[in-house]
């Protein structure tokens, strides 16, 4: 008998075609797997180098605040602050990465939810808010401080975004007014606290999304004399406000007290020049008030150099790229509105924060994101950031290609 050979394959129609969607259109059918291919990695990647600085910029800025908090009976580890901040990340990180795996309308309804929330709590802090620092901004919880504001901030965006974006069904509707009111409360309760680097971040959001919506140029002529205004009104009215713009311009300073918070940030970050002094070298950080929370930029320029200081400012601006590159193509007004406003509000904390270490700005208690020292900050921007990467999240073989949409692989 003659062996028998096997058979060659037959190749029917279509075959070719389907082979090929087979390799080109990925199995991956659970969560995890549509997460994985829909998520922007490169935002992802930014964040975390972002946060992996703020472990080493805390670690060297921590035994600062050590110091400053140690007494004669008791002596604060140098290190403790690292360590509370692994844990503020080990908590933040799968928060974040949690809150970006949701649905569209399931992070827009988690935002308006939190947001209501944070600001009935905001309304609480007059009453049962701790003073740390001459400020009223922390509510105190059996085993825990946390600071509404800063919670606030991202589920506001989200919130007044989705508001401005009912114009788009019906133009008569008076969300204009209506988010300018919600945004009036906020600041008269900043304010009190009292919190203007807040206050401004809060209605700095507001505007630009205003611009983002199309308004008319008289309302944005109103925007801007109403801005003036109100720099006016502060610095007539507003205590705390008026000695920040004093000490800032130098006015009204009767005796020489010594260089301010900001001259001692400006001397830190140039005191290691363009290489620096080295990790755990730099002295004139011992000079500094809270270096391992609104003035660890500085830390930074000193112990590393005035270029690791240009680096983190490139990491900011490549995610600012980034997010309006991705929006170029965004047809979807909310998404559009929602991750433009949170990619301002970041962008607004970490300007305004290098600015006042580098003098250009006056003193406002901002934190940097994601490198700053705290417990709030870390939260919250953890939560900003999962919003933000989950209104981002894009199937790369369903836009603009017919066949791949046909196949229906995320299960949608």
């Amino acid at each position: 008998m003659r062996e028998s050979r096997p058979r060659r394959p037959v190749f029917r129609a279509g075959q070719m075609v389907r082979d090929f969607r087979s390799r080109t259109v990925p199995r991956e059918r659970t969560p995890l797997g549509v997460w994985f291919w829909e998520i922007d990695r490169v935002l992802l990647s930014l964040i975390f180098i972002l946060i992996a600085i703020g472990l080493v910029a805390v670690a060297a800025a921590s035994p600062v605040a050590a110091i400053d908090r140690s007494t004669a009976q008791v002596s604060v580890d140098p290190l403790i602050y690292f360590y509370r901040q692994l844990l503020w990340v080990a908590l933040g990180v799968p928060l974040m990465l949690g809150i970006s795996m949701m649905q569209r309308d399931r992070a827009r309804r988690l935002a308006i939810g939190l947001a209501c929330f944070f600001l009935f709590t905001l309304v609480l802090v007059p009453l049962l808010g701790s003073s740390i620092n001459g400020a009223k901004r922390w509510i105190d919880l059996p085993g825990m401080r946390f600071q509404p504001s800063e919670f606030l901030k991202p589920v506001y965006v989200v919130t007044i975004a989705w508001l401005l974006s009912l114009r788009e069904r019906d133009a008569a509707l008076p969300v204009i007014p209506l988010t300018g009111a919600i945004t009036g409360v906020i600041a008269l309760l900043l304010m009190r606290q009292p919190d203007f680097g807040q206050t401004v971040i809060f209605c700095g959001c507001w505007a630009a999304l205003l611009l983002l919506t199309g308004v008319s140029w008289r309302i944005i002529g109103m925007m801007a004399g109403a801005a003036f205004g109100g720099m006016v009104l502060v610095y007539l009215f507003y205590e705390n406000g008026r000695q920040r713009i004093n000490d800032f311009l130098g006015l009204g300073i009767v005796e020489d007290t010594g260089p301010d918070q900001v001259e001692l940030a400006h001397r830190t970050i140039t005191n290691g020049g363009f290489g620096g002094v080295g990790p755990g070298l730099g002295q004139a950080k011992f000079r500094l008030p809270e270096a391992h929370t609104d003035y660890i930029f500085s830390v930074i320029g000193e112990e590393f150099g005035l270029i690791s200081c240009i680096a983190v400012a490139l990491v900011y601006l490549a995610i600012i790229v980034r997010v309006l590159l991705k929006l170029l193509d965004e047809d979807n007004i909310f998404i559009l509105l929602a991750a433009a406003g949170l990619t301002v509000q970041f962008g607004m904390q970490a300007i305004i924060n290098m600015g006042v270490n580098a003098q250009i700005f006056p003193s406002k208690g901002m934190t940097l994101p994601f490198i700053s020292y705290g417990g709030s900050s870390m939260l919250a921007l953890c939560i900003g950031v999962g919003l933000l990467l989950a209104f981002t999240r894009r199937n790369p073989y369903m836009d603009g290609k017919p066949r791949a949409a046909k196949t229906n692989w995320s299960g949608r």
